[in-house]
């Protein structure tokens, strides 16, 4: 049993006021916003069933026909206290009754117990919420069924009066969950523990094999092995030879002529990693292997460690090296980053950057491979400081030396170059209407012709230069060397930025590869079911694999969207074909590198300048957007890492751009976006941001709402207080500091925090918040919150610890919503009215 707040008569209210804050004269609104004279009470689950409340001395025998219905619950001028039967209103009867009240538990059955819960409505306020908010209503008086399990009865039973009853309160739960599963849910029983989610929901459902549920989902091949069928195997086995066909070649390619490595060094790229990703990947269709942008990175960390002359320019083994510490490096920084759940890494470098970057990437490769194809190799290696030289000093040296040209290399060089983006523009414009143009592999035909062209007609003796012996720089197939030894301690420090970088940038590829792709959900019959994308895991997959890839001295290998989208146009379906493709480049490793010796540079270098052409041809189409939305910052930013990278060297870009990303990010996200709120004119619960449209907005005079739309941490905060001051001396953050304060000091009188938005809470976080707090108060303005977090929130548990809740006045000033708050302001009205006249008869 308990009993209903009584309404507090005149002398009850003078007579209390012991908080120092509590204190109210003056705070009530200048103009009132007559929310609490209109409030009527909503027809909310909650009021529904509110327990009706009746005097103790009617007689019993009305029990059984008492209802909500046939006795309907008057509310106090309030609009939120119950009124008890007889109970006049404080303002317009001052005569003191007293009358005791209790309370008519409404009858549950089974169901409506167990549905209790879903049937209270959202917690905030807004209909759709569905955060969780903890905001203490006037008392209404319901049995409810919490969060923990534990029972309660309207706000007078915690948990201790809940404890006693548990068993019989649970049954119910027990029924549909089975015992173990309630007692473990609601950690009741003689070995209490608290459920996961995970445990509950696999007890619910029946599921035994929760080893092979996990084992499943780390290890994906375990999942998708056992839906392999026959039917896929031909799709998968076309996909691979198409896939080898293509890019082979394009692997010898990026690791001479790129990465400045033995070209069998490329090849390795695509024996372990595809065959290392088949087996924890979970992109079934994305193929991994190196990229233009990640070789080009490593050439910079070899052709810096021959400047410095821990290396030579012939010197293959130490080359060699050197690329499988930048791998293994990179490997093991994107290995870490999945193993502390890292996977938002995708999201740090801006769009804008992204594409400045990788156009001069792609720039920087066109030039580069003008040189060789040109056939003014022999001629930039006696120039001083070109083959080193940034991009302007090589076209410089392109121009002074254009007379010294090798016809026949130009010849084959742009004669593949033509064919290959010929070939590439006839394939994307007939592939829709014939999707088998696809399978036409043009890039090997253009490879194989060459080689054949070069040995029947000895292009080679004519000055053509070839790529000769194809052999692993230690005489061993598949040279295995462990990359962090002491000994490569100095490569180690060169690698360490760039090989963040390779990983940034490789895992940026891969993820909007795979997101493009997709998993496994397939329709039934078409692919392998059951294989979710997770950027977690897909960074555990890609840093095992280079990883593994650096210990043979590989390129860094990702996944390319390119190489993903040729492998699953050609029927590709499941990992199998990565696992093909690798066992076709270990055949040609052990048997076919014999077949490459007549294969010309300049036709490799001609495929390298077709991938370039391919990072550049996006560009316009981005400066032209951002023309469009006059997006001055983001082009700007694209034509400083574009200039830096074109003008001076890679690695300049690369700071450059880094750290003008890392300083917009943090310039975001350290600024406060807190908010003041107007009410729509014709409704009580409507408010929108005063800043979009203040002439179309009512300001309650006396109050201040600020909304506060985001968590709130040491980043966001540091800047908080002076913008809530700019805040109250002119009605908007967008004011110059320098403007003096233009609104009234009485406007803010009451502050009201809607905190909806703040779904976490740091330390520091809540240190600024309580110093805030502690300020307005010191001042003698009163602090209301609504929508707050949940009260078994960590946010909320903040409040408390950190004293919030004691220094605003208790749990009376924390509301569902802003119209609760302004009637709250408004309620102390009265309380001071009657202290200034105690005797209301009088005139």
């Amino acid at each position: 049993m308990a009993t209903s707040r009584h309404t507090r008569t005149p002398s009850q209210l003078s007579s209390q006021g012991s908080s120092p804050h509590r204190d109210t004269g003056g705070h009530a609104p200048i103009t009132p916003s007559r929310l609490w004279q209109s409030h009527s009470p909503g027809t909310s689950p909650d009021d529904n069933r509110a327990s009706p409340i009746r005097d103790s001395t009617e007689n019993s025998e009305d029990d059984a026909s008492y209802s909500p219905r046939s006795h309907p619950v008057n509310f106090e001028d309030d609009g939120i206290h119950p009124m008890l039967p007889g109970r006049a209103s404080p303002i317009g009867d001052s005569e003191e009754t007293h009358v005791e009240a209790e309370l008519e538990e409404p009858s549950v059955d089974a169901h409506t117990r167990l549905l209790d819960s879903y049937n209270r409505g959202a917690g905030c306020g807004s209909a759709d919420c569905t955060h969780g908010t903890f905001s203490p209503r006037p008392e209404t008086h319901r049995s409810t069924l919490s969060y923990d399990g534990q029972y309660t009865f309207g706000h007078g039973q915690g948990r201790e009066g809940a404890n006693s009853n548990t068993n019989g309160q649970t049954s119910t739960l027990r029924e549909y969950l089975g015992t173990s599963a309630a007692n473990g849910l609601f950690n009741i029983g003689p070995k209490a523990h608290k459920m996961s989610t995970t445990q509950w929901l696999t007890k619910k459902h029946g599921l035994k094999n929760t080893k092979r549920m996990y084992i499943s989902y780390y290890i994906p091949i375990t999942n998708w092995v056992s839906q392999y069928k026959w039917s896929f195997l031909k799709g998968d086995l076309i996909a691979a030879l198409t896939m080898a066909s293509f890019y082979i070649p394009m692997a010898l390619s990026y690791a001479s002529n790129l990465g400045h490595i033995p070209p069998i060094n490329g090849l390795y790229s695509f024996v372990f990693n595809p065959l290392i990703y088949a087996f924890l990947g979970t992109c079934p269709q994305m193929v991994v292997g190196p990229e233009a942008a990640g070789s080009l990175l490593v050439g910079t960390v070899v052709r810096t460690s021959v400047d410095k002359g821990q290396s030579g320019e012939e010197d293959d083994v130490m080359n060699a090296r050197i690329a499988g510490v930048v791998t293994g490096m990179a490997g093991a920084v994107i290995f870490v980053a999945g193993l502390t759940r890292l996977g938002f890494l995708d999201s740090v470098l801006s769009r804008p950057f992204l594409r400045g970057f990788i156009s001069a990437i792609g720039f920087v490769i066109v030039v580069d491979q003008l040189i060789p194809e040109m056939g003014l190799t022999e001629v930039a290696k006696h120039a001083n400081g070109v083959s080193h030289g940034s991009s302007v000093d090589k076209l410089v040296f392109l121009v002074q030396n254009v007379s010294s040209a090798h016809g026949l290399t130009c010849a084959v060089a742009f004669g593949s170059f033509a064919i290959i983006m010929v070939c590439r523009t006839f394939k994307r414009r007939l592939q829709p209407r014939f999707p088998s143009v696809a399978y036409i592999p043009d890039r090997f035909i253009v490879v194989a012709l060459s080689a054949v062209f070069t040995w029947a007609f000895h292009w080679e003796k004519k000055g053509l230069e070839i790529l000769g012996d194809v052999k692993s720089s230690t005489g061993a197939p598949f040279p295995f060397r462990w990359p962090f030894v002491p000994s490569h301690m100095k490569h180690v420090r060169e690698a360490m930025s760039t090989s963040f970088l390779i990983a940034l940038l490789g895992f940026f590829e891969s993820s909007v590869a795979a997101k493009a792709l997709g998993g496994g959900e397939s329709r039934p019959g078409e692919g392998l079911q059951g294989m979710s994308l997770s950027a977690n895991r897909e960074l555990i997959a890609l840093g095992v694999a280079n990883i593994i890839g650096g210990c043979f001295m590989a390129l860094p290998a990702f996944g390319g969207y390119g190489r993903s989208k040729v492998n699953a146009s050609t029927g590709g379906r499941t990992p199998m074909s990565s696992i093909f493709l690798s066992l076709i480049t270990i055949i040609c490793v052990l048997f076919l590198l014999p077949y490459f010796y007549y294969l010309p540079k300049a036709v490799l270098s001609a495929m390298v300048s077709v991938v370039a052409y391919s990072l550049i041809e996006e560009c316009p189409h981005d400066i032209k957007f951002f023309i469009q939305i006059r997006g001055i910052s983001e082009l700007t930013l694209m034509f400083l890492i574009f200039g830096a990278t074109i003008f001076y060297s890679l690695p300049v870009g690369v700071a450059l751009g880094m750290g003008l990303s890392i300083l917009s990010l943090v310039r975001h996200a350290t600024k406060p976006r807190i908010q003041i709120l107007g009410k729509v004119p014709g409704t009580t619960d409507r408010f929108e941001n005063a800043e979009d449209n203040p002439q179309n907005l009512e300001f309650i005079a006396g109050c201040l709402i600020v909304k506060i739309p985001e968590p709130l941490t040491f980043a966001n905060t540091g800047d908080l207080k002076n913008r809530l001051r700019r805040l109250e001396a002119t009605g908007s953050t967008n004011a110059h500091p320098a403007l003096p304060q233009v609104r009234p000091p009485e406007f803010n009188k009451n502050i009201i925090f809607d905190v909806h938005g703040v779904t976490g809470l740091d330390g520091s976080g809540t240190q600024v918040l309580t110093e805030i707090v502690q300020d307005y108060l010191d001042r003698g303005v009163r602090v209301f919150f609504c929508r707050v977090p949940k009260k078994d929130s960590p946010v909320f548990r903040l409040f408390e610890t950190s004293g919030i809740v004691e220094k605003c006045g208790g749990l009376d000033h924390f509301l569902n919503n802003v119209e609760d708050a302004l009637k709250m302001t408004e309620l102390d009205a009265p309380e001071h009215w009657y202290r200034d006249h105690p005797n209301p008869d009088e005139p």
